[in-house]
């Protein structure tokens, strides 16, 4: 499965990102071949406005089947839902944490947003 997970780094020991549209990096782990990779999301990071909306779109485009976080809000919600890709929410501690959290089914499957739009 292809999951993607809100990162403030660009590896497996970088805390996980609370934020989604304004994440630092998404990890994009593999978990049945167990290999990452890292896209920098600076650009939405910094956006005045749409960044859950464009990081969504970007997540869709990497053909993710889940995402981890700790949060979502609406419009990213709505981008991601749309598409197909599942949303857990709640993740903390390291990204390999976050994962580990996902495989004992401890995180919570997103069926409507935690906080609201342009939340920092």
């Amino acid at each position: 499965m292809k999951l993607v997970i809100t990162s403030q780094g660009p590896d497996l020991n970088s805390p996980v990102d609370p934020r989604f549209g304004r994440a630092k990096f998404f990890i994009v782990f593999d978990s049945d071949a167990k290999q990452f990779s890292s896209v920098d999301n600076s650009l939405n990071l910094n956006a005045l406005q749409g960044a859950g909306i464009q990081s969504g779109k970007n997540i869709v485009n990497l053909g993710a089947e889940a995402v981890i976080t700790g949060h979502v809000g609406p419009k990213a919600l709505a981008t991601l839902t749309s598409a197909g890709v599942k949303i857990y929410t709640g993740a903390s501690g390291t990204v390999a944490e976050a994962v580990e959290q996902f495989n004992a089914g401890k995180l919570k499957l997103a069926d409507s947003p935690d906080v609201q739009g342009h939340w920092m």
